[in-house]
Parts: structure tokens; sequence; C-alpha cells
């Protein structure tokens, strides 16, 4: 199966849930952009290497790093190899003395990890046919560093929509760079047509 090859955009703040955040991965060769809802905890240990925030403890996240040097552990790529019910599924690739080992991680971790050991990032075309979108513009990385994003009231009702309605809503929310609205969006399409 072939990899498609993303590159961490940004991460902006959840409406739609309190305390989490939804990281920002693209194709480093095309539009489309994969929304992924990660918890705070994740959020702060891949923002604080980003930004180079030094702590006086090692996160988890470092941590692992640390033992992982202290072994011979080298990362050679972080993989979000599945979506399924909603939930993205990571596999880390990693390499010892004994050879090439994939290890199952939740791919919020791997994330993390991937920005500590500097390896690439990769998905598969099944992975973006689920749960991406597509822009046609760049969008503005500083915007989607820190800023916030907007939604539909609590309890709005998407059932009154057709399909195409439905979908105009998800172009348009992609325009504005609202991934999280949009990839809700998806979802609801998503449980619509047959044989989802």
């Amino acid at each position: 199966m072939e990899k498609i090859a993303l590159k961490l955009l940004g991460m902006i703040n959840s409406q739609s849930q309190s305390g989490a955040y939804t990281l920002i991965l693209g194709e480093t060769e095309g539009k489309r952009r994969l929304p992924i809802l990660i918890n705070g905890f994740e959020a702060q240990a891949i923002l604080f290497h980003i930004e180079q925030i030094k702590i006086p403890r090692p996160l988890t996240h470092d941590l692992f790093k640390n033992f992982a040097d202290t072994f011979g552990i080298s990362f050679r790529e972080v993989i979000i190899s599945k979506f399924a019910q909603g939930i993205f599924y990571g596999t880390l690739v990693c390499e010892d003395a004994s050879g090439i080992k994939e290890i199952d991680s939740r791919t919020s971790d791997a994330i993390a990890l991937a920005v500590r050991f500097n390896c690439p990032i990769f998905t598969y075309e099944a992975v973006l046919e689920a749960a991406g979108v597509s822009i046609e513009e760049e969008p503005d990385i500083d915007d989607l560093a820190t800023g916030g994003i907007g939604s539909q009231p609590e309890g709005y009702d998407y059932d009154k929509f057709t399909v195409e309605e439905l979908e105009e809503m998800m172009n348009e929310a992609i325009e504005k760079e609202d991934y999280e609205r949009a990839s809700q969006l998806r979802d609801i399409i998503n449980r619509r047509k047959p044989g989802k």
C-alpha cells in the first residue's frame, strides 16, 4: 500500500469538546487536510516541543524519547494507519540493533513522538478518503496555530438537510478553515451514504 506523506500544519481549540484540540495534518504533495481531535495532554506535549518550552521535569513523551535514545532505538516513521468508527489508529515504525519493529499507538501519542524524533508522518489513501477534507487554497498556518473555530449551536439539526446541502456546508466550512465542523459534516454525510 502506497504511503502518503503528511506535514503538521497546526492545532486549534475544539469548540465541541472542552479541553480538546483539533490537530491539522496536510498532504505534503496535495490539498487534503486530516483533522484529528486530540486531548489537552497530547496537545500540550506537541506544542511544548514545537515552541521549545523548557519544563523542569520531562513529560511522558520526552521520557520515552530519552529511553529510546539511551537504548539505541530510532524512529523511522509514524503512520496513521487506519480510520474506523471515528477513531484514528497510529503505528510507530522503530529500529534497533535487532531490526525494524512496528508498535501500535494512539495517533496523538504517535504525533507527539514524531515531533520529538523529527521523523516523517505518513498515512494511506483509504484514511484520507474516509477522514480527510479537501481545500482549494493554502490555509494561513499562523491562523491554524492558535485560533479558535466556529461551530453550529449544540443540538443543531442536520437531519433537515439533504446530502447535497450538507456537502455544500462542508465545502463552506473548509473555505473558512473550520476543519472541525467540516470533519463533523463529513461524518454525517458518510453515515447517510449507502453501505456506511
